[in-house]
C-alpha cells in the first residue's frame, strides 16, 4: 500500500519553491450539500504523523490529523452551492471551490499540486495535476482530510433542519436511506436538482 509522501513538495523546493499548497476537493458524488475544496501548506519541519487519503482514515482519526493540521500548518477551504453544482455543473463547481479554498491563503501560494488530472482554470498560480494525489502527496492527503471534516460539518448541520435523510452519516452521498427519504419525504432546498435521483422525482409524472 503506498502512502503519501513529502517528495513532489521537496522536489519543487529544490526549483526554489517555497509555499506550496496541497488542494484537494470532496462532495462531487452525493445527492446533497455543497462541494468542499481545502488548500493546505504544510510546514515541512511539522508534518503531522499518519496524513493519508481521507477515505483510508477512521473518523477519530482524520478529526485529530484536522486538530493538528489547522495548529501546524495553513488551511483553507472553499466551497460551491448547491445553486452554483446546478447552474454550472459538478465538475466546474468543484473547480471553483478549489479556486476559492486557494484564494483564501494568504500570503498567496507560489505553486499548487491538485488532486485530480486536471488543473481548475481560474487558479493564477503555477499548477501541478497529480492523479491519485491524496495517495501521493502529503500536502494534497491533507486537503482531503481537511475537506472531508469540514463539510461532513455541514451534512451534521444541515441534517438537523432537515431529519429523515441520514445527512449526519450519509454526508449526502446516495445511500437506500437517502434515497428512499427522498422519495417519501421530497427534495429539500439543499439537493442537487441536476443530479438525475433527484431530477427524477421532481419531474415525475
Amino acid at each position: 500500500m503506498t502512502t503519501p509522501n513529502y517528495d513532489l513538495e521537496q522536489a519543487l523546493r529544490a526549483r526554489g519553491y517555497v509555499r506550496i499548497a496541497g488542494v484537494d476537493e470532496v462532495g462531487r458524488g452525493p445527492l446533497a450539500g455543497p462541494v468542499a475544496a481545502a488548500a493546505v501548506i504544510l510546514d515541512p519541519d511539522r508534518i503531522p504523523e499518519g496524513l493519508n487519503d481521507s477515505k483510508k482514515l477512521t473518523a477519530k482519526r482524520r478529526e485529530a490529523l484536522d486538530l493538528a493540521l489547522r495548529q501546524q500548518a495553513e488551511v483553507s477551504v472553499g466551497q460551491a452551492s448547491v445553486e452554483e453544482i446546478d447552474e454550472l455543473n459538478i465538475l466546474r463547481a468543484a473547480h471553483l471551490a478549489m479556486e476559492r479554498a486557494v484564494a483564501a491563503l494568504d500570503p498567496a501560494p507560489d505553486f499548487l499540486l491538485i488532486d485530480g488530472n486536471m488543473i481548475p482554470r481560474g487558479l493564477g498560480v503555477p499548477s501541478q495535476a497529480v492523479v491519485k494525489g491524496d495517495t501521493r502527496s502529503v500536502s494534497i492527503a491533507a486537503a482531503s482530510i481537511v475537506a472531508k471534516i469540514w463539510r461532513d460539518q455541514v451534512m451534521v448541520d444541515l441534517a438537523q433542519q432537515h431529519p429523515g435523510y441520514g445527512w449526519e452519516t450519509n454526508a449526502g452521498y446516495p445511500s437506500k436511506h437517502h434515497r428512499e427519504a427522498l422519495r417519501n419525504l421530497g427534495v429539500t432546498p439543499h439537493h442537487r436538482r441536476s443530479f438525475k435521483p433527484v431530477h427524477n422525482i421532481l419531474y415525475q409524472e
